[in-house]
């Protein structure tokens, strides 16, 4: 069967992109890999997130109104939001299939259990794009192609869009959800800086569930093992006085890459052809929150796949408006902003971050500006006083 857009990948950003695209009444067939995997990640969910998908917030699920941030040397940060708004923490597993179920709910058509490894051409142009599945190996055909499977994309590389990730452009990280007793704020999450490229997180799920874990970025990637950090890290005196107890039950544990150079500003898009989410670097360079710029840049993909439809162009001439669209614009803009900014955290072990954590503890003015840097509070963009006092540490 010929479809209007395939789109490969069934996580937040192709669900979302097919989603748009179904309500417009396209024919949109979503390829995925495994509609059972979860993917390891933190499960931070912003507010903006939640405006596309309400039905999340009737979940029994941590309604999140601030955080707690630490230097390397424990200088505390901490940020309650002023507003009605808030973010959540969920489970990646449950959080998929409600943004997959959503799409599917109004048109989409989920092909389960195939693996996106090459495209079908014909006269130099990608008309499809071919999977591998239990059956053996099959085909789907459409005017629009979507890559949306990842930091690790097959499509991606066969594009010609991008070449592999270098060392140097990606991080790893290990987390895990856990039940037991413990001390967390189910209204913050906390975060702990260190003095090497990288970071910890606690995220509460519930009175007596949370995820945690821990990464490390860059050439540190070289110097450090991240299972020996991940020990190091939740066996921590000042991680204990939160979860203090020493037999947590392990419900699901797991580690994974993510790229930290910001939007491949470059590599979007092609004819008939875009990449959008973890894929197309839709991550925050500095927190490695990637939820929200993975829906949005489906969102953005989606309508411009829309007008393409409406007029029967699908050249780059045409899919080059997904580039301008305004929310890639600024997602392209915030996350160059934080990958300039994420080496000078780290210099001299985390020097320059302690002093700037410093700062906002005495200053609230500046402290609203550094917890909305670090905890993505709708991708703000700090002023030119948080720039000019950084230059002056």
């Amino acid at each position: 069967m010929m479809h209007d857009v395939i789109i490969s990948g069934a996580g937040p950003s192709g669900s979302q992109c097919a989603e748009v695209l179904a309500k417009a009444g396209y024919r949109v067939a979503l390829i995925e890999r495994d509609a059972n995997w979860r993917k390891p990640c933190g499960g931070s969910v912003s507010s903006r997130v939640l405006k596309l998908y309400p039905q999340i917030k009737k979940l029994n699920i941590p309604k999140i109104r601030g955080g707690v941030l630490y230097s390397a040397d424990y200088h505390r940060v901490e940020y309650r939001r002023k507003d009605n708004l808030f973010s959540t923490v969920i489970d990646r597993l449950e959080l998929d299939n409600i943004m997959r179920d959503t799409a599917i709910d109004v048109g989409a058509e989920l092909f389960d259990k195939n693996l996106a490894f090459d495209f079908i051409s014909k006269n130099q142009e990608k008309i499809g794009i071919k999977t591998k599945s239990p059956s053996g190996v099959k085909e789907y055909h459409g005017k629009i192609i979507i890559v949306a499977d990842g930091m690790s994309s097959k499509l991606a590389i066969k594009s010609g869009l991008r070449s592999k990730w270098k060392t140097e452009e990606i991080a790893t990280a290990k987390c895990a959800i856990m039940e037991g007793a413990n001390n967390l704020d189910e209204e913050f999450i906390y975060v702990y800086f260190k003095p090497y490229m990288g970071y910890g997180w606690i995220f509460p799920l519930g009175s007596n569930r949370f995820n945690i874990g821990c990464g490390i970025a860059g050439e540190d990637l070289l110097r450090y093992n991240l299972n020996d950090i991940y020990t190091e890290f939740i066996g921590d005196p000042k991680i204990k006085e939160f979860i203090p107890g020493s037999n947590y039950k392990i419900i699901w544990a797991g580690s994974y890459p993510l790229p930290t150079v910001g939007v491949l500003e470059n590599s979007l898009y092609d004819n008939n052809l875009m990449l959008i989410g973890d894929t197309a670097g839709f991550i925050s360079p500095i927190n490695g929150e990637g939820i929200s710029g993975s829906v949005y840049s489906g969102k953005a993909a989606a309508e411009v796949a829309i007008e393409a439809l409406e007029n029967e162009d699908y050249s780059k001439n045409t899919l080059k408006k997904y580039k301008k669209h305004p929310d890639i614009k600024h997602f392209i803009r915030s996350f160059k902003m934080r990958h300039s900014l994420s080496k000078f955290f780290v210099e001299n072990r985390g020097v320059n971050l302690n002093k700037i954590f410093e700062l906002a503890e005495k200053d609230s003015n500046y402290r609203e500006q550094v917890t909305g840097l670090f905890l993505s509070k709708e991708d703000i963009i700090p002023s030119k006083d948080f720039f000019t006092r950084i230059k002056e540490i």
